[in-house]
């Protein structure tokens, strides 16, 4: 689960901005918040779902590709050829345009909580460390700077392998490689200390933007198990699109060039929708579908991750696919994209229901979220660009107010900032 995020010096992020999901004492809705789970340690309850607001160019966007960042590095493997970090400085400032990106990330996995600090470059890594809180004593794992005369180290004296493992570690540990990957690849099962979060790292965060395609091959790619065709045909008639049976056609009478566009996709099957109205019943391929029932489709299997082992059992012949499904937050840009405001309503109301300790967390223009009541103060973040092209990152819960207040219509009066700056004539 995730406390809380820090980015700076990272596209329009400048000065270091966090983002918490800690949710505010003293605030109603309590099926909004879990309490977290921590040998040892009693944490402040955490919220299951944060929405973000802010104009256009505001860094929405930037902070959810920041976000990607950690679980793109600890998925990648030693290789000759250079590929560059997916980072890039803040550009109005010509003093941090040769200075590293820094990402902070307190999180809780396995009944334990941890502080993974991270600061790197296009070209290499140049700080990464990693803190743990047993019993809620913090506890340096180890600590990795590059200088001038390469790569120091500091381990922690409670750091598991002994001496020749972590000699090892370092040697096979590159520029472009995190330590505690190397460190994990390079050890036994047995080493769970390194191996526990460098897991989190890898699957904490499942980034669906730009991706609903490909979630939509799954979720297609699924139906040939029924209770998962009836699942998907339970979550789009919940919100109103009246299909009333999906079925595998398993490509029969497909010519070649379909099929090729089938593999293109990912699919390995074509999918048919049927749909019922006062006339009857008519059948539909995918294809055919509107472009908000084609993102419902896709959203639907990283949504239903939490909710349905069956998905998982359906793909774990793909070893890879299992693994980076595996999450516990869901990360979406622009969630409204396509989709009526009552069905973005609908889909945040089924999170909080769940009662899997799973977080939400997404961007949207759609402010009439705010206006249904579903959602607390401190649920509510905004984006805002200050005079030298920073993103300003705050919750509506910094701003003085009641909790009953119209959040939509304060909004709108600019009373928490967050607004478009339109000039007109």
């Amino acid at each position: 689960m995730l406390i809380e995020f820090s980015i700076s010096n990272f596209r329009s992020f400048r000065e270091k901005q966090t983002f918490s999901m800690v949710a505010a004492p003293r605030l109603k809705k309590g099926d909004n918040v879990f309490k977290p789970v921590v040998k040892g340690e009693k944490l402040p309850d955490l919220l299951k779902v944060a929405a973000i607001y802010g104009p256009n160019a505001s860094g929405k966007s930037n902070l959810i590709k920041a976000f990607d960042i950690v679980r793109e590095i600890a998925e990648r493997q030693p290789s000759a050829n250079f590929i560059p970090f997916p980072v890039a400085p803040f550009r109005f400032d010509t003093e941090l345009a040769n200075q590293p990106t820094r990402i902070e990330l307190h999180f809780v996995y396995a009944e334990q909580r941890y502080q993974f600090d991270l600061a790197l470059t296009q070209e290499r890594i140049i700080e990464e460390r990693l803190i743990a809180f047993p019993k809620g004593k913090e506890t340096l794992l180890y600590e990795r700077k590059h200088t001038a005369l390469g790569d120091e180290y500091n381990f922690g004296v409670k750091l598991d392998g002994g001496k020749d493992l972590h000699e090892l570690w370092k040697k096979v540990t590159g520029a472009q490689v995190l330590f505690i990957s190397q460190a994990v690849a390079n050890s036994s099962e047995e080493l769970n200390q390194l191996r526990n979060p460098f897991q989190w790292l890898q699957s904490g965060f499942l980034n669906i933007s730009g991706n609903i395609g490909r979630f939509a091959s799954l979720s297609q790619n699924s139906v040939k198990d029924t209770d998962n065709a009836n699942n998907i045909t339970k979550f789009l008639q919940e919100i109103d699109v009246p299909v009333v049976n999906i079925r595998d056609d398993k490509n029969i009478g497909l010519s070649q060039s379909q099929e090729q566009k089938l593999l293109d996709e990912g699919r390995i099957t074509k999918t048919i929708f049927t749909h019922k109205t006062a006339l009857g019943e008519a059948e539909f391929d995918f294809d055919e579908e509107s472009e908000g029932t084609k993102n419902l489709i896709g959203f639907w299997f990283p949504w239903n991750l939490h909710n349905q082992a069956k998905v998982l059992e359906i793909m774990s012949k793909n070893l890879q696919i299992f693994n980076k499904c595996f999450s516990t937050i869901l990360i979406v840009d622009e969630l409204d994209s396509s989709l009526h405001p009552e069905i973005v309503i609908s889909i945040v109301r089924k999170h909080i229901a769940s009662e899997i300790p799973s977080q939400l967390i997404f961007t949207t223009h759609d402010t009439h979220l705010m206006n249904a009541k579903i959602l607390r103060r401190d649920q509510f973040w905004l984006t805002e660009r200050d005079a030298n092209g920073a993103t300003q990152l705050r919750s509506i819960h910094d701003f003085e107010g009641r909790e009953s207040e119209d959040l939509e219509k304060r909004y709108y009066e600019g009373r928490y900032r967050g607004l478009p700056i339109i000039r007109r004539g």
